[in-house]
């Protein structure tokens, strides 16, 4: 059906949701969307869902609403047709120019959190956070990194997330894919983790992972999840429309601390700054462009080659087309 929500993708009234699309809207859609029972909106504003509050329209915003309706949309997508998956938005930019084909947000049908043994299961829409706090609340360890990654888990388990001297790697078991030719149980070894980097099929959607754990001390595991907090409303622009850690960290060293070096803290590009709190993480102090903040980590990049001989390689992922 087509969407009945906003512009930036709040829900629709209560109800709308089950109504048909007005005459001609439904002739609208391209075949391999037609049959979908999830929502689908066309031209859908993303920039006010991601963190930086910047960047162009979705072609086609499709959030399927569940296993079954996903599926059944990679099936039907021809291969010629762009999809990018977003999470929580986080760890990305958006180009001013937007992104063509199908994006693909999964909300409510991947939601699930379940208890399995000595291990959880949560599906892809899953907060990181919340995951921890699941956890946390039955005094199972293991996950309370997790409270540290502003992201959700099909995110987390697509780029080997990590924080705070641990990775998605280190804990999960397995994890399903939705592919074009049906869904797919890997376990851990055959993502070849490494340092936030996980190789996925062709195609392939997160929608559901196992993480282990094992019995810990309640206070205990509170009082970690409570320096990890502390640390990152210490450390890092938590309040601010950012996209997290921008640059990866170099074998051997840190990158804010190349960018600090290269007298970069604080460098402004346009509503585009480099954090004066936390050097790797670039901001937008309202009314900035992708662009502009594209453009400021490049020139963060290039200062830092210039002053170490070092590349900086992008934590952050980069999507889209750029303005015409």
């Amino acid at each position: 059906m087509v969407d009945g929500a906003g512009p930036d993708g709040s829900a629709p009234a209560a109800g709308a949701g089950n109504t048909a699309p007005p005459a001609g809207e439904a002739a609208s859609l391209p075949p391999f969307l037609a049959g979908l029972r999830g929502r689908v909106a066309a031209e859908a504003v993303l920039g006010p869902q991601t963190w930086f509050r910047t960047g162009g329209p979705a072609e086609w915003l499709v959030r399927p609403a569940d296993l079954d309706d996903l599926l059944a949309l990679l099936r039907a997508l021809p291969a010629e047709v762009p999809l990018t998956v977003l999470g929580a938005a986080s760890n990305l930019i958006i180009r001013d120019g937007g992104l063509r084909g199908v994006v693909l947000r999964l909300a409510r049908g991947f939601s699930e959190i379940t208890r399995d043994g000595d291990g959880f299961v949560a599906g892809s829409a899953v907060l990181d956070a919340t995951l921890a706090e699941v956890a946390a609340a039955a005094s199972m360890t293991g996950l309370e990194f997790f409270s540290g990654i502003p992201g959700s888990i099909g995110g987390a388990v697509a780029m080997n997330a990590g924080a705070y001297g641990r990775e998605v790697c280190d804990v999960l078991d397995w994890a399903e894919i939705a592919t074009p030719t049906g869904l797919r149980r890997l376990v851990a070894a055959e993502f070849a983790f490494r340092y936030r980097h996980a190789t996925l099929p062709e195609r392939g959607i997160v929608t559901r992972a196992r993480f282990r754990v094992s019995p810990g001390d309640a206070s205990a595991i509170a009082s970690r999840m409570g320096e990890i907090r502390q640390s990152r409303e210490a450390t890092q622009p938590v309040r601010a429309r950012t996209g997290g850690s921008t640059f990866k960290n170099p074998p051997g060293d840190k990158a804010w601390r190349l960018i600090d070096a290269a007298g970069c803290r604080g460098l402004q590009i346009g509503g585009a700054q480099v954090s004066e709190k936390h050097c790797n993480f670039l901001l937008n102090l309202g009314g900035a462009t992708a662009a502009e903040v594209e453009e400021l980590g490049e020139v963060v990049r290039a200062r830092v080659l210039s002053m170490s001989g070092i590349s900086l390689e992008w934590e952050i992922k980069r999507l889209g087309e750029k303005a015409r």
